[in-house]
């Protein structure tokens, strides 16, 4: 790199579900700006984070998982994916480590190492839970997808290799200006960030019962420079069963789901905040294209 030159470009994550793409964004950026969850199909919006050097910049795309449409919110979640791909300077695919090179993954490889498709980099995941020898079979298994850039064994939990992965794709990045100004890491605003953060403590603790039945939309935060950020936010679910197991019994559930929110959020907020959650119904929202506009989805 040249003195005075500056290289900048968008890096689009692309992979099954629950790979660990926004684990490998929250990593990179340094902080947490994407929704995480061990419950696959966490990510249902775009979330850019930036992630800055001397003389770069780049701009992380945590894509949707692929899969097939089957409501409103899936297909503008494929749309999101399928843009997204096309506006890239260059592609992560991750794959699950330790589940190996799948028929999903194949499929997503066809449309992300086409030709003429920006320069891909396999990124085989959480490496920390396979033994070498499981290893080094997916890697085999990842170049047989078709011609990449790189293929780079990485752990995005404990970061091994990911500083290998970064300097990789700083070395693609086009000459162009910063997309972010110094010190700023999300395009997400303070209440997406916040909604996701409560999403996501909803998904770990009801675990597979309500997993995409579950929207957060916050109604209102108040700010004051004595007492605490206020925040007031709604669970949203489709039936009564689903409220039902979000209240919990005496209303332990969503309690349990606004502490486990609570710290991150207070980060979020840049200290003490008061949650107060309700759970509301709203059937169908999922096809609902008002309901999505709402929810910035």
């Amino acid at each position: 790199m040249t003195a005075g030159e500056h290289r900048s470009g968008l890096v689009a994550l692309a992979g099954r579900p629950n790979a660990g793409k926004s684990t490998l964004v929250n990593r990179l950026v340094g902080e947490h700006v994407a929704a995480v969850s061990r419950r696959p199909q966490t990510t249902r919006r775009r979330a850019l984070g930036a992630v800055a050097g001397d003389g770069w910049q780049l701009v992380l795309v945590d894509l949707p998982g692929f899969q097939k449409p089957f409501d409103r919110l899936t297909e503008r979640m494929q749309r999101s994916v399928d843009e997204t791909l096309q506006d890239a300077d260059a592609v992560v695919l991750m794959v699950n480590g330790p589940e190996g090179v799948g028929p999903g993954d194949r499929h997503i490889a066809s449309r992300a190492l086409r030709a003429g498709a920006a320069p891909c980099l396999i990124a085989i995941n959480k490496v920390d839970r396979m033994r070498p020898a499981a290893i080094a079979e997916t890697i085999v298994a990842a170049d047989a997808l078709g011609e990449c850039h790189a293929i780079h064994p990485i752990s995005a939990l404990t970061g091994d290799g990911v500083d290998a992965l970064l300097s990789d794709l700083v070395a693609l990045l086009p000459e162009g200006p910063a997309y972010f100004p110094p010190g700023v890491t999300s395009d997400q605003s303070a209440e997406l960030r916040i909604g996701e953060a409560i999403r996501e403590a909803a998904l770990e603790a009801t675990r597979d019962e309500v997993p995409h039945a579950v929207a957060v939309l916050i109604e209102e935060i108040t700010t004051s420079k004595r007492h605490p950020t206020v925040v007031r936010a709604v669970l949203i679910c489709e039936t009564e069963s689903q409220k039902g197991i979000l209240v919990g019994r005496g209303g332990s559930m969503v309690k349990r789901i606004g502490s486990e929110a609570r710290p991150l959020i207070e980060t979020i907020t840049g200290g003490p905040t008061y949650l107060e959650l309700t759970v509301k119904v709203r059937p169908r929202w999922r096809r609902d294209d008002t309901a999505l506009d709402r929810m910035g989805i």
